[in-house]
């Protein structure tokens, strides 16, 4: 029998290739109108609160860059990452 759980508890996205704190970042915004909004307009804001109740694990200098961004879209965004 299967038994749901109703809360999973809180994760982090683990760096295994140095990116994947990243992708799941950027996937999150893909997906989630609200959040995407959120991550371009502040996101350390979007850093701290996390999607679905995960955490991005993200490098030093991903998180800089993404802090100091100031994408208008997400296109905009991920390549800003593409050109490092």
């Amino acid at each position: 029998m299967f038994i749901p759980q109703s809360f999973p508890p809180r994760r982090r996205i683990q760096q295994a290739d140095g990116h994947d704190g990243l992708n799941y970042l950027l996937a999150a915004a893909v997906v989630s109108r609200q959040f995407r909004k959120m991550l371009l307009e502040n996101p350390e804001a979007a850093l701290q609160k996390g999607y679905l109740g995960e955490q991005f694990e993200l490098s030093h200098e991903e998180r800089e860059r993404l802090t100091s961004s100031h994408a208008q879209s997400l296109a905009d965004l991920a390549r800003s990452f593409n050109n490092a």
